[in-house]
């Protein structure tokens, strides 16, 4: 059985929940190992916790003479990796950071790639994806013919199992060009924390549109009641109401979550294209006709000020 490589999400050591719906992806496919790119002393936590979800091996990758550039070191340590492992497969988190990684790594080994996988299963002949493509208009199943599949796959694509594996960590040690070096980092900031769930990871997303008209505080008290992430509409973000950073859509970001409630929100294909993918979708909107609506589980005509502050005080009832 071939080795899977699922390159570890982490902040400084702290394993993201994605590594561990990729692992459970990975044991779908071959055997998964995974990839940590960090400090060596914090591989044997890691180690203990991604072996909880089937990790045979963890492969350490002391990221000495990576830290402090941009993507390229990490393309590169994971291609000399993929060839002396001789990888089935490399899953990476359908990141910004991740899927330039991914397009890298296809040039280096000189392998097929597919970004934004919302699921992927055994096959024969390799693994088969399916995406949600063209502004979501078309499901399309794909795989790989020429090399190592290498696959992104979007947050919330698999429910995380348990499965306890040998975690066995070898170092590895890469050899880092110095034209990988050349754009280098040279101040960061973390961001501003808000208690609630990463965007792109969240299970359960509230969003807002041109509908608030600018109040966004019945969007963030529903999300802050069901534990999700606040979103928002072109619309909102053109209008100055919100940051760029919580837009979803053609030109933000994409989500898949468990759950998605779009409250004041026409339902624009550019917007669609960012969420559509959810498993579950909600919509609040005063005009019955509103576009989204065609795409939703559940549609409430109404104005988002008077539905919104019932159904979160009806979470909190419930919770309570």
């Amino acid at each position: 059985m071939s080795e899977v490589l699922v390159l570890v999400d982490h902040v400084d050591g702290a394993v993201r929940k994605p590594t561990y719906e990729l692992l459970t992806i990975a044991k779908r496919l071959g055997e998964p190992s995974a990839v940590f790119i960090g400090e060596a002393t914090k591989g044997s936590e890691v180690a203990e916790k991604v072996a909880a979800y089937g990790a045979e091996k963890v492969y350490v990758v002391d990221d000495a003479q990576i830290k402090g550039f941009l993507v390229a070191p990490k393309a590169e340590a994971l291609q000399q990796l993929a060839e002396k492992v001789s990888a089935g497969a490399v899953l990476i988190p359908s990141s910004v950071e991740g899927k330039e990684i991914a397009g890298r790594l296809a040039i280096k080994l000189g392998s097929g790639l597919i970004t934004d996988a919302v699921d992927v299963q055994s096959g024969d002949g390799g693994p088969v994806t399916t995406q949600s493509v063209f502004a979501g208009n078309y499901t399309v199943t794909a795989k790989v013919t020429q090399g190592t599949p290498i696959i992104t796959v979007k947050p919330n694509s698999a429910a995380p199992e348990e499965s306890a594996g040998a975690g066995a960590v070898e170092e590895f040690t890469a050899e880092v060009s110095e034209a990988a070096k050349g754009a280098k980092i040279v101040a960061s900031q973390p961001r501003q924390a808000t208690g609630r769930p990463d965007l792109n990871e969240a299970a359960i997303v509230v969003s807002g549109g041109r509908g608030t008209g600018g109040d966004f505080a019945p969007v963030e008290g529903l999300a802050d009641a069901l534990g999700g992430a606040v979103g928002a509409s072109r619309a909102a973000v053109d209008s100055g109401w919100i940051p760029h950073s919580f837009q979803i859509g053609q030109t933000g970001k994409t989500v898949s979550p468990q759950l998605y409630i779009a409250a004041g929100i026409s339902g624009a294909i550019q917007h669609r294209a960012g969420m559509q993918t959810s498993k579950t979708i909600v919509a609040i909107n005063k005009d019955e006709e509103a576009p989204i609506f065609e795409l939703v589980d559940f549609g409430v005509v109404g104005d988002l000020k008077t539905v919104l502050p019932a159904a979160t005080e009806d979470v909190i009832k419930r919770k309570g």
